[in-house]
């Protein structure tokens, strides 16, 4: 499956340019809505972002700390704006890569294969509906987010694998017991009855129990 490259560039002959040389080897979307980069984004679910940094209304520093509050989706920044200072800011905002105008699109596609090729190995994200998790334990529908424990993180996961189908006690016993976190039936029951009251501080109320079996998230 071809990964999914989103654009964030206010120039249209720029993103003519890229749009007609990743999509022989990405799906490519570019932004629609300058004023609502992040819904967007939330909405496509991009394995990586190119971010401009002058763009209308707020600037590519600013969407990414928003993007960085739900989603660790690789960013790199691509602009004209060459001084070191606009490279270092844009890393302590959260980007993963700076290239600087003109820049060559063959070097810019080796920089995002070689990110997406990191990125898959660190983090994976599981998605529900508009939720995400990744498995880092940030837990998002898309405008906030909370953090979870190791031991709740290894549940969710276990249910988000097998989403519409009952996942029993034992099976997630077991992937817990492989994530070192030693509990026993009992206290399962006490770390769910603790995930779904944390989730529903997202309205997240698609963990139902089937009696005498296990859960399911329909």
């Amino acid at each position: 499956m071809r990964n999914k490259i989103f654009i964030v560039e206010d120039d249209p002959t720029i993103v003519k340019l890229l749009r007609e040389r990743l999509q022989e080897e990405f799906l490519v979307k570019a932004t629609d809505n300058f004023r609502s980069v992040t819904s967007e984004i939330n909405e496509h679910q991009p394995d990586l972002v190119l971010m401009d940094i002058t763009l209308p209304y707020f600037n590519g520093f600013y969407w990414t700390t928003e993007i960085r509050k739900v989603s660790q989706v690789p960013i790199i920044f691509i602009s004209s704006a060459t001084d070191e200072m606009n490279a270092v800011m844009a890393m302590n905002m959260g980007a993963d890569d700076f290239v600087s105008k003109p820049f060559s699109v063959d070097v810019l596609i080796a920089k995002m294969n070689a990110l997406l090729r990191r990125t898959k190995v660190q983090v994976s994200n599981l998605v529900f509906g508009r939720y995400t998790l990744d498995l880092t334990g940030n837990f998002s529908d898309g405008q906030s987010m909370i953090t979870l424990t190791r031991t709740e993180t290894v549940i969710l996961k276990s249910l988000f694998e097998k989403v519409g189908i009952v996942v029993d006690k034992q099976t997630i016993l077991k992937q817990l017991w492989e994530s070192d976190a030693y509990i026993d039936a009992n206290t399962l029951n006490v770390n769910m009855s603790r995930l779904r009251k944390k989730l529903l501080g997202l309205n997240f109320q698609a963990i139902h129990t089937v009696r005498g079996v296990g859960y399911v998230v329909k």
